[in-house]
């Protein structure tokens, strides 16, 4: 066996390799996504979150599976059968992904000013609603997550919660905000997360699209809640990690344009291969 023909053994079992690490991997995040789909209830004791945005997330899960497993496949099989139209059919997949990768990298950094603007929008418009339609909860689970996680509450300071019309009560209550704007370090109190997490697992249940006004779970505006607006924390995160932002882009953007070298060198060479078979036969 000559040193090209090592080479090409080697690319073939190793795109083999590493495809069937990738289907695997598609296929857990397929699992995953199913799980939280099916048993949303198991998942939230799992993990130990009051709440999560599962609905929306667990069908993205579950279609990020599908599509990494079934290009994951085609590299599989392509590599390890030889067949030049799967290894030509990865490859395009690969390059669309990239250039669609690299596409929407340029919008977002083209018209961020124009995104902020619409994500602002689509924030107020989510908080002025908040509790309006007991059938539909993605938007606002999503918001007060996101407030969960970023130690934030409204979009500019928490005041942005008085525009929410089922948040206002007579002029002689106190305004009310969401649990999630609650901080339960400053006050150093467990009743009213335990509050939350009750509140947020019971919309899991059989009842979760019967929730009314009177489920929601509030504190009072003058109590213990975060004081800094969510579009702060959510800057102040992005500095925070737009090294290992850029990093992992570029390194998933190196390992696809790696891959689709590989695949398009040794569809490239088959005939090679096919000659040196035939010269054995």
């Amino acid at each position: 066996m000559t040193v090209r023909e090592s080479c090409l053994s080697l690319i073939k079992y190793f795109l083999f390799v590493f495809n069937l690490f990738f289907f695997v991997l598609g296929s857990l995040i397929f699992c995953f996504g199913t799980w939280i789909l099916i048993d949303k209830t198991s998942f939230m004791s799992f993990v130990g979150l009051s709440f999560m945005p599962l609905q929306t997330w667990s069908k993205v899960l579950a279609v990020s599976g599908i599509l990494t497993m079934g290009l994951a496949l085609l590299g599989c099989v392509g590599a390890l059968k030889e067949l030049r139209c799967l290894l030509g059919l990865y490859f395009g997949m690969l390059l669309l992904l990239l250039a669609t990768q690299i596409t929407l990298g340029i919008l977002i950094s083209t018209q961020r000013v124009r995104l902020e603007r619409k994500v602002k929008e689509l924030v107020l418009q989510t908080m002025e609603n908040y509790g309006a339609n007991p059938m539909e909860t993605a938007a606002e689970e999503s918001w007060e997550y996101a407030q969960f996680q970023l130690r934030c509450c409204g979009w500019q300071s928490p005041r942005d919660w008085l525009a929410a019309r089922t948040l206002r009560g007579s002029r002689s209550e106190e305004p009310r905000v969401p649990c999630s704007c609650y901080n339960a370090s400053a006050a150093n109190n467990s009743v009213v997360p335990d509050k939350l997490l009750f509140s947020q697992l019971s919309r899991l249940g059989p009842r979760a699209r019967s929730r009314h006004t009177s489920d929601l779970c509030l504190v009072p505006a003058d109590s213990h809640i975060y004081r800094e607006g969510c579009a702060q924390s959510l800057q102040k995160w992005l500095h925070n990690n737009l090294i290992a932002i850029v990093g992992i882009c570029l390194g998933i953007g190196l390992l696809e344009l790696g891959f689709m070298t590989l695949s398009i060198f040794l569809c490239r060479n088959l005939d090679h291969i096919y000659d040196r078979l035939t010269r054995f036969r």
